[in-house]
């Protein structure tokens, strides 16, 4: 079991601040998905087509997207605010239904008939006693922008929810319930974004801290970083200070997350195991915890390592899985065993 390195920090605070998460109330904006997980037994291969045929063994779902976070944020014993648009259909249902049993407010939730629920349906195949592995995924997605008038109440919805939370987390998949436009309609002094495909359009928007994944930043920049250490903190330092940030976090897989700061750099090595079992919505964990974290007053920095654990955690789960904060503070107790 690998441990964090880098700069230090107090073990004993990260445990505090862990036990006051069910005091913070967070609004999430952003882009919800469902991902549905179809397993299937290896029944034969048909005549049709040379194609595998599924006896179909179960079918589960699970928020992703924005969602996601939400859960994380549910699972870890916050309030949740949640902000954005689900379709009248079967997604939208599902994921309402989940954030009601999570008791999620719900409030800002908009329901259109006119909207698709996006939906990834990944099909899995294996034999009996073995391990099952992805064969086919399907994604449904809205056909058209959403309408002008949707837009304005999520924007409703988002300043009204954005009063009564101490941070906002925007997650911008790119389906267009959040925006650099609605971000900069809303107030707060803390707001965190995660954004697919548009990271540098969130410029001048009052974020303050941002948590992209390395590929994302590459994207950005129309760069590539591999093991360029130099590459890394140049590309961190230029998208820190042109979307005029407090604070940067970008991961980077086995190679941990690294940390900007106005003037420092910090490396912090991964938590647990460099063989993920499931990388699938780790992303949103991150920015859940870590969101959270500043919520409760934690330096960035702290922030930063609470998040890595809790990556480090759900990483060797299957499924899109969220963190319990029963989960975090284990593992922060056996570090603090492990460093005596």
């Amino acid at each position: 079991m690998a441990s964090p390195k880098s700069d230090s920090v107090d073990l004993s605070r990260l445990l505090t601040l862990v036990a006051s998460f069910p005091k913070q109330t967070i609004c999430v904006v952003g882009d919800f998905v469902l991902d549905e997980f179809v397993t299937g037994d290896i029944s034969r291969v048909s005549r049709e087509a040379p194609i595998l045929i599924l006896r179909h063994r179960k079918t589960e779902n699970y928020p992703g997207g924005a969602a996601n976070a939400i859960n994380n944020l549910a699972d870890l014993g916050a309030k949740v605010l949640a902000v954005g648009v689900v379709g009248a259909d079967h997604g939208g249902r599902a994921l309402v239904e989940e954030f009601r049993r999570k008791k999620v407010n719900v409030s800002g939730v908009v329901r259109s008939s006119d909207w698709v629920t996006t939906t990834k349906t990944r099909y899995l195949a294996g034999w009996t006693h073995t391990t099952e592995q992805q064969v086919l995924r399907v994604d449904r997605e809205p056909h058209s922008a959403l309408d002008a008038a949707t837009q304005s109440q999520i924007r409703r919805n988002a300043q009204a929810a954005a009063k009564k939370a101490g941070a906002i987390l925007v997650s911008d998949y790119g389906l267009g319930a959040a925006t650099p436009d609605l971000v900069r309609s809303v107030k707060s002094k803390r707001i965190t974004l995660d954004s697919r495909y548009r990271l540098l359009e969130y410029r001048g928007t009052g974020v303050t801290a941002a948590t992209p994944n390395e590929p994302e930043v590459e994207a950005a920049h129309h760069a590539a970083i591999g093991t360029n250490t130099a590459s890394l903190e140049s590309l961190g330092r230029k998208t820190l200070q042109h979307l005029g940030l407090e604070a940067l976090v970008i991961t980077r897989g086995k190679d941990g997350l690294a940390v900007f700061e106005r003037g420092a750099v910090h490396h912090v090595g991964i938590y647990g195991s460099d063989a993920p079992i499931d990388v699938s919505g780790a992303g949103d964990t991150v920015i859940a915890v870590f969101t959270l974290a500043l919520a409760a007053g934690a330096t960035y920095l702290e922030a930063a390592h609470l998040a890595n654990y809790a990556g480090g955690i759900v990483v060797m789960k299957r499924r899109t899985a969220t963190v319990t904060r029963a989960e975090l503070e284990a593992a922060l107790r056996a570090e603090a065993t492990s460093s005596r």
